[in-house]
C-alpha cells in the first residue's frame, strides 16, 4: 500500500511541474515567432493549466476507467470553484467586468446542462456528444480571441507580465516545452494507476477518487496561480483563470475522454436507492458555479459571503463522498 501512496504523490508533483514547464516552454516559443500577446493567453496558458485534467482523463478512458474519467472533470470543476475561486473572494473580493465573465459563463452553462441532460436522460456518453464538446472548444477559443481583439484592454495583465519574463535559448524552451509534456504524461499515468490501486485498496469507488483526490491533484495549477494573483492583487485575473478552466473541464477534459471511449456514467455510489451522481454531484457542480457567476453578473462585483458559502459547499461536499 506504501508503494501505490508514494507513486500516487509523485504523480501529483510530476503533474504540477510538467504543467509548469510546459507553460514556461510555450509561451517562450510563442514570443519568439512573435505570435500576438492575446492569442497566447487565450490559448496556450488557459489550456496549459487544464493539461492535467485532460491527460488524467484521458489515460483513464484508455484504460477503461469510467469513474476516474468521470469523476476528474467534474470533481475538478467543483473544486476550481469551491476552493480555489473561493478561497480568492473570500480573502479579496473586489470588482469584476462582466463582460469578460459573459461569454465563459454562458458557454460553461451551456456544455454542463448538456452534460447533465445527457447523465439524467440517457445515463451515458456517446462519441459524437465527445466530438460535439471538442469542436464547441475549437468555437470558443475563436471567439475568445476575437473578443480580446475588440477588447485589447483584456490581454494588458499577460502583456505586462510577458515583459517582466527574461528571454530563455531556444534549446531551452524546446526542452522545457517537450520535458513538461512527458512530466504531464508521466505523471497523469502514476495517478490514474495508483489513484485506482489505492481505491481498490480502500474498498472506495473509483468515481469517488475522481471527485476529490484526482481532481484535487489536477486542479493544484489553478490553485497555484490563484495564489499568485492574489498576491501580485490580480484577484479577477485568478477568477477569470478559475471560469475558463471549469469550461475546458467540460468541453476538452470529458471532450477527449468521451472521445477516445464513451462511457456510462458510475453507479457504485447510491443515496436512497437513486444514483448519488445524478443526484447530488452534477446538481451540486451547477450550483455552485450558479453561486460563483451570477450575482457578479448583476453587480459586477464579487462577495466575501460567496467565498465562505463556497468552502462550506466544499467541506460538505467532500465529507459526503468519503462517510456516506
Amino acid at each position: 500500500m506504501l508503494v501505490p501512496v508514494l507513486l500516487f504523490l509523485l504523480g501529483f508533483a510530476l503533474l504540477i511541474k510538467g504543467g509548469d514547464w510546459f507553460v514556461d516552454g510555450s509561451v517562450g516559443l510563442a514570443h519568439r515567432f512573435h505570435l500576438p500577446e492575446l492569442l497566447i493567453g487565450a490559448t496556450v496558458v488557459s489550456i496549459g493549466t487544464t493539461l492535467p485534467e485532460v491527460m488524467v482523463s484521458s489515460q483513464a478512458a484508455f484504460e477503461g476507467n469510467a469513474g476516474i474519467s468521470y469523476g476528474n472533470a467534474i470533481g475538478s470543476v467543483i473544486c476550481n470553484t469551491c476552493l480555489i475561486a473561493a478561497l480568492t473572494v473570500a480573502i479579496r473580493p473586489g470588482k469584476v467586468d462582466p463582460k469578460t465573465f459573459r461569454l465563459p459563463t454562458a458557454f460553461f452553462f451551456l456544455a454542463a446542462l448538456s452534460y447533465s441532460l445527457a447523465a439524467w436522460t440517457t445515463g451515458r456518453f456517446s462519441r459524437w456528444m465527445g466530438v460535439a464538446y471538442l469542436l464547441v472548444f475549437v468555437g470558443y477559443m475563436i471567439l475568445t480571441t476575437v473578443q480580446m481583439k475588440k477588447h485589447p484592454e483584456l490581454s494588458e495583465e499577460t502583456e505586462e507580465s510577458a515583459e517582466e519574463e527574461k528571454e530563455r535559448p531556444f534549446w531551452q524552451e524546446l526542452l522545457l516545452l517537450v520535458v513538461g509534456a512527458a512530466a504531464i504524461a508521466l505523471g497523469a499515468r502514476f495517478l490514474v494507476d495508483n489513484g485506482t490501486k489505492i481505491a481498490a485498496a480502500l474498498g472506495v469507488p473509483d468515481s469517488v477518487i475522481g471527485l476529490t483526490m484526482v481532481a484535487l491533484g489536477t486542479s493544484l495549477p489553478e490553485l497555484i496561480t490563484a495564489i499568485t494573483s492574489l498576491a501580485k492583487g490580480h484577484g479577477a485575473l485568478s477568477l477569470g483563470n478559475v471560469i475558463g478552466a471549469n469550461l475546458f473541464n467540460i468541453i476538452l477534459v470529458s471532450g477527449m475522454a468521451i472521445t477516445i471511449s464513451p462511457f456510462a456514467v458510475p453507479t457504485e455510489k447510491t443515496l436512497g436507492g437513486f444514483n448519488s451522481s445524478l443526484i447530488v454531484d452534477l446538481p451540486v457542480m451547477l450550483a455552485v458555479m450558479a453561486i460563483l457567476c451570477l450575482p457578479p453578473l448583476r453587480s459586477g462585483k464579487m462577495a466575501r459571503w460567496q467565498g465562505v458559502v463556497l468552502l462550506g459547499c466544499y467541506l460538505a461536499f467532500t465529507v459526503y463522498q468519503f462517510m456516506s
